[in-house]
């Protein structure tokens, strides 16, 4: 228990909705915050293996517990809120274009072939990155993270 009172919530939520989305808003922040400190400056090969190495070593500083901090929101809201889904939905769309954003930056720096249609591999390496989140809490250890990642690098790598 947080040891707040409910009126106490109330006094600065609205409504059980309202208090939901705050928590969506800081966790999008926080994720996001730290993928964009790095995506941001993706335009190498070089870069991208920086970025997983930031993924992998802040889910082993967590001992591989917790999972995606937006993922679990999602198991534990989007079937029964839709507005809290909804949120989530763009929270997840910001990451993707974050990705997407970095992979076209090395597609215009030579990195990846002039054809490379990045926008699907975005989707394809956000959807690696929330598996091997999720098998990395059940697991306890960032193998199947680190699989899922390097995995994805690897095929971009196909795509010179």
């Amino acid at each position: 228990m947080t040891g707040v009172s409910a009126s106490q919530i109330y006094h600065y939520f609205t409504d059980k909705s309202a208090l939901i989305l705050a928590v969506i808003g800081h966790r999008t922040d926080t994720v996001l915050g730290t993928h964009r400190a790095v995506l941001e400056r993706v335009d190498s090969f070089d870069a991208l293996e920086e970025w997983r190495n930031t993924i992998v070593a802040s889910v082993e500083a967590q001992n591989c517990a917790g999972g995606c901090p937006l993922g679990s929101l999602v198991s534990a809201t989007a079937e029964t809120d839709p507005t809290a889904r909804a949120a989530l939905a763009e929270s997840f769309s910001q990451w993707e274009r974050l990705l997407h954003t970095g992979l076209q930056a090395m597609r215009d720096r030579g990195e990846l072939r002039a054809d490379t249609n990045t926008e699907p591999l975005a989707i394809s390496m956000l959807a690696s990155i929330q598996g091997g989140l999720l098998l990395s809490q059940t697991h306890r250890t960032t193998t199947a993270l680190s699989t899922a990642i390097d995995t994805t690098i690897a095929y971009l790598k196909t795509l010179r």
